[in-house]
């Protein structure tokens, strides 16, 4: 039992420190926490897969075990860790790009988003369309995205 709690302790130590490596404003922290998180998702996949055991080929045994290996955790680690190395090509390829265009590695903040953070509740509040609840809607109008047609009778 102590194994599995050793392997989830590492797994919990993986996770909080890509997190807090992926809200970082540095994009190469930034690529060692989705690293750091694809490797303890692997980990928590191999874990839940069940103990170790025979081969899935029919016939073949290994070291006397009596049960067979689950093989759908292998297939699904590999098939992450391709997943996160194309992630890791492509943010490093977005890292090389942002350095030779600004020099710098940090990410800055946009300035639409800091326009719109900075607004208050009352300027969206007039922004709001109040419906006008005396227009009959049944009847066609201008409005209507076929004006002449009146339905069938």
């Amino acid at each position: 039992m102590t194994v599995f709690l050793v392997t989830l302790i590492i797994i919990g130590g993986l996770t909080s420190t890509g997190v807090y490596l992926l809200l970082e404003r540095n994009l190469t922290r930034m690529l060692l926490g989705l690293l750091l998180i694809g490797n303890a998702v692997n980990l928590l996949i191999l874990t839940a897969g069940g103990a170790s055991g025979n081969p899935p080929i029919r016939g073949r045994t290994s070291n006397g075990a009596t049960t067979t290996a689950d093989p759908l955790a292998q297939g699904m680690i590999l098939t992450a860790i391709v997943i996160s190395m194309g992630i890791a090509a492509f943010v490093l390829a977005l890292a090389y790009r942002s350095y030779r265009l600004t020099t710098v590695e940090e990410v800055s903040n946009d300035p639409e988003d800091t326009r719109v953070s900075q607004q208050s509740g009352e300027e969206i509040e007039d922004v709001v369309p109040v419906p006008d609840l005396t227009r009959d809607t049944d009847a066609p109008d201008e409005l209507d995205a076929l004006p002449g047609f009146e339905g069938s009778k």
